[in-house]
């Protein structure tokens, strides 16, 4: 006698419900954002969404978790392009809908540590450590100061986003190539 085992499991809710999460992270922030809510729009129930996350913060993490960016794989010829590249690929990543008040959720004293961990070592982390191998080799090969402090020049290129981000809506022309100059002339480049 063959026994039945229930309905197949629909591998595509995993996903939707992440979408979910994420543009509901980005919206509303991590304490306005409701699992009944994420469930809906999802197209499926609160009991399918609790069978894969048992709470809001697990959900949150997973979400954020499936953010990743990509690493880059080889020191850059041209470590000058690298940077330029680097900081237009940020720009279009956190121009995207959602994503710089995605930013802003992971600043709210409310926001759970895990979760803020993961987005750090998701989302920041890489972008952080292809910044400074760029730079590093740039700083190998003679081309910016070998006593440069790159730890905040790192922090300079991608922080100077958020800071004009508060202080005018629209970017400045050009903000990729204009931000790796200053930083490059800083680190005493040429």
């Amino acid at each position: 006698m063959t026994r039945k085992t229930g309905r197949t499991r629909d591998a595509t809710i995993d996903e939707r419900i992440l979408a979910v999460a994420r543009r509901h992270l980005a919206a509303y922030g991590y304490e306005r954002m409701s699992l009944a809510a994420v469930a809906q729009e999802a197209g499926t129930t609160r009991p399918a969404l609790y069978r894969r996350w048992p709470g809001k913060a697990e959900l949150a993490a997973a979400a954020v978790a499936s953010m990743t960016e990509e690493q880059q794989a080889t020191p850059p010829a041209d470590p000058y392009a690298a940077l330029v590249a680097e900081l237009e690929d940020f720009q279009r990543g956190v121009s995207r809908p959602g994503r710089l008040s995605l930013v802003g959720t992971m600043l709210q004293e409310t926001t759970e540590p895990e979760v803020l961990a993961r987005y750090r070592a998701r989302v920041i982390a890489p972008r952080r450590r292809r910044i400074l191998a760029i730079l590093r080799s740039a700083q190998e090969a003679g081309l910016i100061d070998a006593d440069a402090d790159l730890e905040i020049a790192v922090t300079m290129c991608t922080g100077s986003w958020y800071g004009r981000a508060l202080a005018e809506p629209a970017p400045p022309p050009r903000w990729p190539e204009r931000t790796a100059a200053l930083v490059w002339r800083a680190l005493g480049g040429h």
